[in-house]
């Protein structure tokens, strides 16, 4: 059985006008030959955020498993008006939650990863119905309790989906028309990328592009599931997310993303022996805390260090609490929640040099700061002030020529 996977995001959903919007999408694909639609949706736009406001008046602990309860009911609520939709307009559809299929999850609630997807049920229902709409972002653990993906998880749970039903594609529908160079909200010249690979947009999208979540991209760079990201609105070819070796021209930076989602922790005055920085991360990891930019510097006399990193804004709190707590010595604990992380990104910059070179002397132009440096072999990323975040952006596109 051919099944055709389409996922739609919450602005794709937000409303009756933009659910009929997919329905005509649907409907078009049925007639051209997809007689089995697969269809993920997210909650409606805003939606989850209210859910979680309301949540946070009682509870700051995302890791309650009735936060994601709470969350789950976003999707279960769109993805059963969209099937209603879909009955009335002449297409055979119902819908279907994450346990019901069931997605089997690990019972890390807010963050749950997907362990394991039963098809029998989704193939017995194709068998009644012409189209199937999911409840995106959400599975059950094995201890029969609700759990959420993350914010953004419905991409993973579509490509997941599509994985275990062995499709080859996979329809990401958002509202723009695919993957640009840049943010075309700050960045007026951003361009579509026609084609991007796994590893591009996967640092990017960890990096702060919210066009995919980088959870769907791992899924999909592992079991070559091609991603075509398109606007819901807009009866334009998107953006395919192909292979590395399928990439024709590889420009030596495809994109440049930016995230404010960070806060920079600073630890000074830490005795200089081994093993402190181990400790150090080991703790915040114990408390599920993920860093990312690490910097060290030692005294001169060579007695004392401080390390500089940072965490997720979310986590900030948190990792300060845990730190403070801990048996880990320290003369002073900083933080700053006003940064932003600028990244370039290019499987180009592999075989180029002077990438850095450009990236610095732009930012320095503009009297731009940077305080902390990441790299890997195809990204580069700087932490400066959040309020230069535009003027960065533009800049940088610029330098490297990404403009229409």
């Amino acid at each position: 059985m051919s099944i055709l996977v389409m996922k739609f995001g919450g602005t794709s959903v937000a409303n009756l006008s933009r659910i009929k919007n997919l329905q005509q999408l649907v409907k078009k694909k049925i007639s051209n030959g997809h007689k089995k639609i697969l269809v993920v949706v997210s909650a409606m736009s805003g939606v989850t955020n209210n859910l979680v406001q309301q949540y946070k008046k009682i509870d700051f602990n995302i890791n309650n498993p009735e936060y994601d309860v709470i969350l789950s009911t976003g999707e279960q609520y769109s993805s059963a008006l969209i099937s209603t939709f879909l009955n009335k307009n002449g297409i055979k559809s119902r819908s279907i939650l994450g346990w019901q299929i069931p997605i089997i999850t690990d019972d890390k609630f807010s963050q749950a990863r997907i362990e394991k997807i039963n098809t029998e049920k989704i193939l017995k229902l194709f068998k009644k119905f012409n189209v199937l709409v999911v409840a995106g972002f959400q599975g059950i653990s094995l201890e029969d309790r609700i759990t959420t993906l993350g914010r953004g998880g419905s991409d993973t749970s579509a490509v997941a989906i599509a994985v275990a039903l062995k499709s080859k594609i996979c329809e990401i529908y958002t509202d723009v028309e695919g993957i640009f160079s840049s943010d075309p909200r700050v960045v007026k010249d951003a361009k579509k990328i026609e084609n991007i690979t796994y590893e591009e947009i996967l640092e990017m999208a960890s990096l702060g592009s919210k066009v995919l979540h980088p959870r769907s991209v791992e899924l999909a760079m592992k079991y070559d599931i091609n991603i075509h990201v398109r606007s819901s609105f807009k009866r334009k070819q998107g953006s395919m997310v192909v292979k590395e070796e399928n990439k024709i021209e590889k420009e030596v930076v495809t994109g440049i993303a930016a995230s404010e989602n960070d806060a920079n922790i600073s630890l000074k005055g830490i005795p200089d022996k081994p093993g402190v920085a181990g400790q150090i991360f080991g703790i915040l990891a114990d408390a599920d805390i993920n860093v990312d930019m690490i910097v060290q510097n030692i005294t001169d006399d060579g007695k004392f260090a401080s390390i500089t990193f940072t965490v997720p804004l979310d986590d900030c709190k948190k990792a300060l609490k845990v730190l403070r707590n801990s048996k880990i010595k320290f003369k002073k604990i900083s933080f700053d929640t006003k940064i932003c992380k600028i990244s370039i990104v290019g499987v180009g910059m592999k075989s180029n040099v002077g990438v850095a070179k450009v990236m610095f002397e732009t930012l320095a132009k503009k009297n731009i700061n940077i305080k902390v440096i990441s790299t890997s072999e195809i990204k580069i990323s700087v932490l400066i002030e959040s309020h230069k975040k535009k003027v960065a952006l533009n800049s940088l596109h610029k330098a490297y020529g990404l403009g229409l």
